[in-house]
């Protein structure tokens, strides 16, 4: 019926042409430089914070953010769930820090708060949260939490660029955020990523770890100045102040940023109309449309099934196969993350089973590509196709 696939190309003319144009030029800069800066800057005043660090991807953005984390608040607990990216618990992992997992819950597909609240201790450093598929996780709630607790707040806004809570966009209201802009995202740069901040010494420690730790990467003439002082014995362009890797991004990634960001608002009110739409055609006795959609700024969409059964689970995957549609199992990361070897090798006790709403969603819930280009009589026909399949 359909070559529906989960992205289309959304890098643009435009977009090339700026590119050649700077590599026509007879010596272009090509290494992190000043469009990487200039990107990094609209970014901030997109977002409303301080501070951003563009990176080489959005796993590169979480490592750098975890590490930074131990190196002020040493060991401890960081509060994860396990409907996430891989590489957000692999970063804590990473870091010396130990992950908590706590189930998510249908509605934003976030933290259940009363297991999110039991899950605290006197080591808890951070909670991570993952604004899933273009879903708003924040609530007053959380936010309260963290502030009486004094827990670390940290976004995972990879999925959910211009996402908001009660007007403001969510990366802005965490201690820091991360994002992604690979192909698939709402804008990209082909492979990137960004740290955002309000906080001047993380974002100072952020813009030192991106590149080998040096302290030469500071913008800040006080740490430079620290650093030299209290190791004089040192070259100043050579002072590492953390043992970290090379996660720079390249100025052809500013170069597209500065072009794609241009667009990104225009983009995401089409991708939420459409998830909307998609939503109002869905069965609602079937499949589950009951989101909180305030402020969401749909990535893809979602498919969850109401009832735990296989059969269904077939039907749907047969029908969306015989439409077409490419789809992936089990929303963000492919569902339980607990169900991985990785996570089974470290945590051989832990019963991904006990984690019931993530455990639903990794065996019956799927999603297909959202994109700004999307016909509203696909998402129809789509929609008539699962209402009739289970």
């Amino acid at each position: 019926m359909f070559d529906w696939p989960l992205m289309v190309n959304n890098i643009e003319r435009e977009d090339l042409d700026l590119l050649i144009q700077h590599l026509k030029q007879d010596d272009p800069k090509l290494t992190n430089g000043p469009k990487v800066k200039e990107f990094e800057e609209i970014w901030s005043n997109w977002l409303g914070v301080k501070y951003s660090v563009m990176v080489n991807s959005g796993a590169s953005a979480n490592d750098l953010t975890m590490k930074a984390i131990y190196e002020f608040y040493g060991p401890g607990e960081v509060i994860v769930p396990p409907l996430t990216w891989v590489s957000d618990i692999a970063s804590v992992i990473n870091s010396n820090l130990t992950p908590v997992f706590v189930d998510v819950n249908f509605k934003n597909l976030s933290f259940d708060y009363k297991k999110l609240c039991n899950a605290i201790t006197d080591k808890t450093r951070a909670i991570f949260i993952t604004h899933v598929l273009g879903l708003n996780a924040i609530s007053q709630e959380l936010l309260k939490l963290c502030e009486i607790k004094k827990i670390l707040l940290i976004e995972d806004v990879c999925e959910s660029h211009g996402a908001s809570f009660k007007g403001q966009k969510v990366g802005s209201l965490g201690f820091a955020s991360n994002f992604s802009f690979y192909y698939a995202h709402h804008m990209t740069t082909i492979e990137g990523g960004m740290v955002s901040t309000n906080d001047f010494d993380f974002y100072q420690t952020i813009r030192m770890m991106r590149a080998h730790g040096m302290v030469r990467e500071s913008d800040s003439e006080y740490t430079r100045n620290f650093y030299s002082k209290n190791f004089p014995d040192l070259n100043p362009d050579f002072i590492f102040a953390f043992g970290s890797h090379n996660m720079r991004p390249t100025e052809l990634n500013g170069i597209l940023g500065v072009s794609q960001i241009k667009r990104l608002d225009e983009n995401i009110s089409k991708r939420t109309e459409n998830f909307h739409f998609f939503l109002n055609s869905l069965d609602s006795e079937k499949f589950y449309t009951e989101f909180e959609t305030q402020g969401s700024s749909s990535y893809a969409l979602p498919i969850i099934l109401r009832d735990s059964s296989i059969e269904k689970q077939n039907a749907v995957e047969l029908a969306l196969r015989r439409a077409r549609v490419e789809f992936r199992r089990g929303l963000s990361g492919g569902g339980n993350q607990l169900r991985q070897p990785y996570l089974k090798k470290l945590y051989p006790s832990i019963n991904s089973a006990d984690f019931p709403i993530v455990d639903h969603i990794h065996f019956f819930s799927w999603y297909i590509g959202n994109f700004p280009q999307l016909e509203k009589f696909k998402i129809v026909s789509i929609c008539s196709v699962l209402n009739q399949a289970v």
